[in-house]
């Protein structure tokens, strides 16, 4: 037990340069309170304490703007970074490894029982904003950048972005860490095939005006022969 509290506090100083000591991540860190207070909470749900399971998630989700379903399933050295506005819920598996940035939704999409929402493979990191919906799998290593909307499964070290969630190209430095899941060079699909669209609509103008100019020059006379 001991060795899995200091795991989550060291795994700070991986992931975020801003932590100086143990003392401060363990006192001003939401992300980390959040976790450990689910660990317990987990445990009580664990041992059928369902009522006392939610009432630690409650108090802990007061403390922290962080809500986490004490059924949830959380993994070795995950990182909640910010924290404010993450919603975990009743279903979720995160594996080992895992890092969370504020507003980040593992949420479900349907009213049944069961299981109905996300499992997260080792090594995911999901960006700021982003929403991971229904019982879909995000494999390992995979990222998800910020605001997505993913509603499908992820394959192993892909990148997904936009709404809904589309894999921008494989990149084979996928392997190290990336704050918020993406880097600069990595743009919303979207976004590419919009851009495009207008390239293709200029060029086609440019023709349309080139055309035009050649259809409107002035015909000259033909030289009268001698």
């Amino acid at each position: 037990m001991f060795k899995r509290f200091k795991e989550d506090l060291s795994i700070v100083f991986e992931r975020d340069p801003a932590a100086r000591s143990y003392l401060e991540i363990l006192t001003t860190y939401p992300g980390v309170h959040a976790i450990l207070i689910h660990r317990l909470s987990h445990k009580l749900w664990s041992i059928k304490l369902f009522w006392l399971g939610r009432l630690l998630s409650h108090i802990g989700r007061f403390l922290t703007g962080i809500e986490i379903h004490p059924g949830a399933q959380i993994g070795r050295r995950c990182f909640i970074d910010h924290g404010m506005g993450v919603v975990i819920g009743e279903t979720s598996i995160i594996g080992d490894d895992c890092t969370l940035y504020h507003g980040v939704t593992l949420g479900g999409t349907s009213w049944k029982q069961g299981k109905r929402h996300p499992t997260l493979e080792n090594k995911v990191v999901i960006g700021a904003g982003a929403k991971v919906l229904g019982p879909i799998t995000i494999k390992a290593g995979a990222r998800i950048g910020s605001n997505a909307v993913v509603v499908n499964d992820v394959a192993k070290s892909a990148t997904v972005v936009g709404i809904p969630a589309r894999a921008v190209k494989d990149d084979k430095k996928a392997t190290s860490f990336r704050p918020y899941a993406v880097g600069k060079d990595e743009d919303d699909p979207m976004i590419k095939s919009i851009q495009s669209l207008i390239n293709k609509v200029a060029k086609q103008e440019r023709a349309i005006e080139a055309l035009s100019e050649e259809k409107n020059k002035p015909k000259k006379a033909p030289s009268k022969s001698k």
